[in-house]
């Protein structure tokens, strides 16, 4: 087809060449024909894993053993990438890591990845992991997105402004592209949404259920009262004691909190109540968060011997997957950006989480062995939430979505195919 890019392909590894296995662990490996077979008959598949179904590491190298992606093109073929976005920076550069290792390749060579400041991306690369907004920012060089044969739109659920700008490019961009294919995941909230969304003449996107390879979780409610004398750190460190008060309590500990501020305050009680511990004293207690160096993030991948306490915010909820976590303490809340009508600003608060995003946390603590989650509220309280998060775009307020907008080249607002509108609150 006129117009495409002109790859160089003179170094381009072979798929042929490749070392693609499908761990048969993974849920997602067991339904990898009909995974293909619903990616060569539709423009859209709509994949819905929970947490530990494989969907992220695994779709990429589906694409690649069907013969998608630049190093599948014919001799005088112009390659085209697999793309790949992630809501999170160190969701992109750790989901590229992990697929590069399980296809036993340098970092770059045939999978790499893109964000802010950061660049692993050979030129005769396969599989692009990049964020959301790289991808984008990229429609306003490449309109058409020509540079790819396939999109994987991951965490589609987690609708921030940046997924749903790109799903309505992407729907407005599909009957000019009809070799253009694309998976959109998703936890198993939204999938019809998505399915009626990309509804073509062959009628809705068809939906794959994955199952996650989860082990039992049981959920304890450890509600507390916010005092001078006791807060939310000391429940922190009383739900720590409770969880490896057995010696025999193997496992690593995942603590969710809000946001940075909280981590850093957390992470030195926790510190210091371990320290009188002898047993616990060696304990490695790490911060998790969006704005981590390249080696701080490493840090928490790599392989260790003693026990570990990782304090992270709601960037391991969904995509980025710590090892050997068998417990979860949840604190319930989130950083949330939110426009307040009465002020016309937008704030960022700290709000409970949904029903959804707290059943993702306790997910997290299911995937090695049977987990415990300590939730840090009570029952009722849970209850008594939202059952899903809502859309960022219902959180904005529409004078910031008119800008984000025509600084993107999106056309008229009016005109746009919004999963959800945006609320016409100025």
């Amino acid at each position: 087809m006129a117009g495409f890019p002109n790859f160089d392909r003179s170094s381009a590894l072979p798929a042929a060449a490749l070392h693609i296995e499908f761990p048969e662990s993974l849920p997602v490996s067991a339904r990898r024909q009909e995974i293909e077979a619903a990616l060569r008959e539709h423009q859209v598949i709509i994949v819905c894993g929970e947490t530990g179904s494989g969907k992220t590491t695994q779709l990429p190298k589906i694409a690649l053993a069907m013969g998608r992606g630049k190093c599948n093109a014919r001799p005088g073929e112009r390659g085209r990438l697999i793309g790949h976005t992630q809501p999170r920076r160190i969701a992109a550069s750790s989901v590229a890591k992990r697929i590069a290792e399980e296809l036993k390749t340098p970092l770059g060579e045939v999978v790499g990845y893109k964000v802010r400041f950061q660049d692993r991306l050979s030129k005769d690369a396969s599989v692009k992991l990049m964020t959301d907004g790289i991808l984008l920012a990229e429609t306003q060089t490449d309109p058409d997105l020509k540079a790819y044969d396939t999109l994987i739109i991951d965490e589609a659920h987690e609708r921030s402004l940046n997924i749903d700008f790109l799903l309505g490019y992407i729907r407005q961009l599909l009957p000019r592209r009809p070799d253009l294919k694309v998976i959109v995941t998703s936890a198993t909230i939204d999938a019809d949404r998505f399915a009626d969304y990309f509804a073509s003449s062959k009628g809705k996107a068809p939906v794959l259920m994955v199952s996650g390879r989860t082990y039992p979780v049981e959920v304890r409610w450890r509600p507390f009262e916010d005092s001078r004398d006791y807060g939310l750190d000391n429940a922190i460190a009383d739900a720590v004691d409770e969880l490896w008060r057995s010696p025999q309590a193997s496992g690593d500990i995942l603590v969710f909190l809000p946001g940075e501020r909280e981590i850093r305050e957390a992470a030195d009680h926790l510190r210091k109540h371990l320290s009188h511990q002898p047993v616990l004293r060696n304990t490695e207690v790490l911060p998790l968060f969006a704005r981590l160096s390249q080696a701080e993030q490493d840090r928490i991948f790599h392989p260790h011997g003693q026990r570990r306490i990782v304090l992270a915010t709601n960037v391991a909820e969904t995509s980025l997957t710590v090892p050997g976590i068998r417990f979860v303490i949840d604190a319930g809340t989130a950083r949330v950006k939110r426009y307040s009508l009465r002020q016309k600003v937008e704030q960022l608060q700290v709000e409970p989480i949904s029903q959804a995003a707290a059943n993702q946390r306790a997910g997290r603590c299911g995937r090695v062995a049977d987990g415990i989650c300590i939730r840090l509220y009570d029952e009722a309280d849970f209850t008594g939430r939202p059952r899903f998060t809502d859309p960022e775009i219902l959180r904005s307020s529409l004078a910031g979505v008119i800008l984000r907008m025509k600084a993107l080249h999106l056309g008229a607002i009016e005109q746009f195919a919004f999963i959800d509108p945006p609320s016409g609150r100025a």
